[in-house]
This record gives structure tokens, C-alpha cells and sequence, in this order.
């Protein structure tokens, strides 16, 4: 499309969420930062040549709903939704805290359940839109201590094709992007407890738990999911809805 869009992009403070919330702007779409923290929001929207940030909690029904209107009132529509929020907690399942698998699901399963319910009426009414769910190589397969992250992730995958069927003569597609292992402070920061969780180095759980079923065996750079992100939401790829695409060296 040659006309600016409005992008609205959740957990796009920074990882992956920043890296397809940047090649969208750099592209000439004006880009919505949602994010929990509103001033991490802010600044990363100021690095961006045309975006906003703002605060929401995607886990929050309210929230949701006046963070969808505002955005609506402010630029008249949406015509892209990527949501990529998202977080994780290792434990052994008997260990896992109910509160902790409770947040996980919130945030990374019923939060786009929530944007896409408040936004899918205004997509349908300009009888366009384009949903991009940030799923994972998780949404199809299982690692240990990631009970919540799993169940959540093959939730979206679920919720992605039971949308794109509702949708599919809205002139919206609905796809999932799994990644894999991205180069990102969330992976990271995994490391140390996955060591601690294997009894290893952080340089073997690497390979132990992120590389070990991946052929390229490297972890993937953000810009790599956000290059995929900006082709799903093209008029190329109009005819694509329902889909999950695999941006994962292999896996």
C-alpha cells in the first residue's frame, strides 16, 4: 500500500516488538508503541521516524478497550495489529507459581484475544486489517520448564486461525510468526535459570535448550521476524490468512 497506515504494536518497547515497530516507520507507516511502561514507550517511540508510544496493560479488559478508543479517536483507524507482547518464567511445572502462570496466559494469550475483540469491529467496518500474532516455535513444540510460555504460545495459535475463519470475508488475514531463539534481553536473561535448572554453563544451556533441535545454530536477530511481519501485513500477501509462518534457522 502506498497510504500510511497506522501500526499498533504491543511489547514494542524494545526486542523483537521494537524491531518490527521500526520497519514498519522506516517503511512510512505510523506506528503506535503500546507498552506497559509508558516512558520506556515514549522513548522508544522518539527513536522512530513516525510513531507514538503509550501506556496499556494488554492484560486488562479496561485498559484494553480505552487504549483501542483512544487510538481509534486519535488516527481514525487501524490497519495493522502485531501483537507481540510477551514474558517468561522457568520452573519445573511443580514449582511454578499459579500466580506466574496465570500472568504468563494474560498477557501473552488473552492479551490478543482483548486487542483483537476491541479492534476487529473497526477493521471490519473499512472492510480492511491485517493481524500478526507473535507466536513461537513453542506455538508447535515444548521445551522444559516452560509450561505456562508453551501452553500459551499453542494458544495463539489457536486463537490466530479461529479469528482468520471469522474474518476471512472482512478483507483481514490473521497469521501467527513463530519464532525461534531471538537475540533478545528476554532470551538472556532465560539462560542463567536454564543453567541452573540443568546443572550447566549458560554457554550449554544454550545449546542444551535454544540450539540443540535448530540446524543454523545461531540464535536470530529481531530484524528478521520484523522483515516477515511487514510482508505478512502487505497486499502480497493478501491471499495468506490462518497461516503460521516459522522464522526459526530450521527448527
Amino acid at each position: 500500500m502506498n497510504d500510511q497506515r497506522t501500526v499498533v504494536v504491543t511489547g514494542a518497547a524494545q526486542g523483537i516488538g521494537f524491531a518490527i515497530a521500526k520497519a514498519f516507520s522506516d517503511q512510512g507507516d505510523y506506528v503506535v508503541i503500546g507498552d506497559l511502561n509508558q516512558e520506556k514507550a515514549e522513548e522508544a517511540a522518539s527513536k522512530l521516524n513516525q510513531a507514538k508510544g503509550y501506556q496499556v496493560d494488554v492484560s486488562k479488559v479496561e485498559e484494553v478497550e480505552r487504549f483501542i478508543q483512544k487510538i481509534i479517536n486519535e488516527f481514525g483507524s487501524v490497519e495493522v495489529l502485531v501483537n507481540n507482547a510477551g514474558l517468561q518464567h522457568i520452573d519445573r511445572v511443580e514449582d511454578f507459581p499459579v500466580e506466574k502462570w496465570q500472568l504468563l496466559l494474560d498477557v501473552m494469550l488473552t492479551g490478543p484475544f482483548l486487542m483483537t475483540k476491541f479492534l476487529i469491529p473497526h477493521m471490519k467496518e473499512k472492510q480492511y486489517g491485517r493481524i500478526i500474532n507473535i507466536s513461537s516455535v513453542h506455538g508447535k513444540t515444548a521445551s522444559p520448564y516452560k509450561s505456562a510460555y508453551v501452553s500459551a504460545k499453542h494458544g495463539v495459535v489457536g486463537l490466530t486461525r479461529t479469528v482468520a475463519i471469522e474474518t476471512a470475508n472482512d478483507g483481514i488475514t490473521v497469521n501467527a510468526i513463530m519464532p525461534g531463539a531471538v537475540r533478545t534481553k528476554l532470551v538472556e536473561n532465560q539462560l542463567a535459570r536454564l543453567a541452573e535448572e540443568d546443572g550447566t554453563t549458560e554457554e550449554e544451556a544454550l545449546e542444551n535448550n535454544l540450539l540443540k533441535k535448530q540446524p543454523m545454530k545461531r540464535l536470530l536477530e529481531p530484524d528478521e521476524i520484523a522483515h516477515t511481519a511487514v510482508f505478512l501485513a502487505s497486499d502480497r500477501a493478501g491471499a495468506i490468512t490462518g497461516e503460521t509462518v516459522s522464522v526459526s534457522g530450521g527448527w
